[in-house]
């Protein structure tokens, strides 16, 4: 494949301490973007509430290791005043948005698997909308009116899952989980269909069974030997690292018919039969059929129709 270029474009990848968001910073970065990255935890400010590690001067370090330009900032997306404020700044130091990725989350801190509306707690799953819902509509509220400016402005929301997946309700993640998810495509939805007369676009991008430094951990492995977790996991070779959805939004942030996917929900591994890139071992995992097609074969029969 073409390598994506994406000089002279200006990016915000809002949630970018981590995982997918620190990915999707890079690889943009990488194409020549210039990136605004953002998170809560910091080597100054101390941790999020996540209280994992990675800071975002971190993400930072490897934006330039990569080659690219942009800055590293601590921002709290729930905090409006805080948005504006990078906003201002992007407008100040640029004068214009090409890229918005929304990837706030972290609510997975809340979650409770496998429990009903009743049992799940109460407090936790309100935080999780707040932190999987509220900070993107604040986000896109301010920034939409830079992006706006010129027309071929992209806002990726990153989710999880397939719109065909996600009709079931996935009881196992539970409802405060599903309804972020929910929620996130119909705001898809809706500003593909408020930047369509502006020339904008928007989609919504899931990773497959994401590599995180999280999802490592808990299985005891590095994204250098994580094949050892097979034995245990077998699914989990269908597993993809971040830097293939990394790969897969800067492909679509530089593709001329990424206007055509607006409003639409896409995999990783969609973009990557598109567009022709691999993830970095060269494969070219397709995780959500996997899922369809193999994985869920596997469960009880009366468990169908409820992912």
């Amino acid at each position: 494949m073409t390598a994506p270029d994406l000089t002279g474009r200006v990016a915000l990848v809002a949630g970018a301490t981590r995982g997918a968001g620190r990915a999707i910073a890079v690889e943009l970065a990488r194409a020549g973007a210039t990136v605004y990255a953002t998170g809560r935890s910091s080597r100054v400010a101390g941790p999020s509430e996540i209280e994992r590690p990675e800071t975002i001067e971190e993400t930072g370090e490897l934006i330039a290791a990569a080659g690219g330009g942009g800055v590293a900032l601590r921002v709290d997306h729930l905090e409006p005043d805080q948005v504006r404020a990078l906003i201002d700044r992007i407008d100040s130091e640029h004068g214009r948005l090409d890229i918005l990725v929304n990837d706030i989350f972290g609510g997975d801190r809340y979650a409770q698997f496998g429990t009903t509306l009743w049992e799940h707690d109460l407090d936790g799953g309100l935080r999780m909308l707040r932190m999987g819902i509220d900070t993107h509509v604040i986000t896109s509220h301010f920034a939409l009116p830079l992006l706006i400016r010129r027309p071929g402005g992209l806002v990726v929301e990153m989710t999880d899952g397939t719109a065909d997946y996600n009709v079931a309700y996935r009881h196992q993640v539970g409802f405060y989980y599903d309804l972020v998810k929910a929620a996130v495509q119909r705001m898809t939805t809706a500003q593909a269909y408020e930047l369509a007369p502006h020339g904008g676009a928007a989609v919504a991008v899931t990773p497959g069974w994401l590599r995180s430094e999280m999802m490592l951990e808990v299985f005891g492995v590095t994204e250098d030997n994580w094949r050892d977790a097979l034995d245990r996991v077998p699914h989990f070779a269908i597993s993809e690292s971040p830097t293939f959805v990394g790969r897969a939004v800067a492909a679509l942030a530089a593709a001329p018919d990424a206007g055509g996917y607006s409003g639409q929900v896409v995999s990783s591994g969609q973009l990557a039969a598109r567009y022709g890139f691999t993830d970095v071992d060269g494969s070219r995992p397709d995780c959500w059929r996997y899922i369809v097609e193999v994985q869920d074969r596997d469960l009880p029969a009366n468990t169908e129709g409820y992912r």
